[in-house]
């Protein structure tokens, strides 16, 4: 099954987070399917690509509760 879930990245106190389809059994950091977006909570720096994000729940991939909330 595929999910539409947050990785994150960067520093310690710094955290930066990629938006991505990934298996559901992968790790957070473990290999993307493909990069959607990214969200920085310091800066509130939000960008999704909706349209790739629809291809991926058309094809069965299951959103998160909080990529939910992002889109909002």
């Amino acid at each position: 099954m595929v999910a539409i879930r947050l990785a994150r990245f960067g520093r310690k106190k710094g955290a930066f987070y990629r938006i991505v389809a990934v298996d559901s059994t992968k790790k957070t950091a473990g290999k993307n399917l493909e990069v959607l977006g990214y969200w920085n909570p310091l800066k509130k720096d939000l960008k999704i690509d909706k349209e790739k994000v629809d291809v991926w729940v058309k094809k069965g991939a299951q959103v998160s509760a909080t990529v939910k909330k992002l889109i909002k």
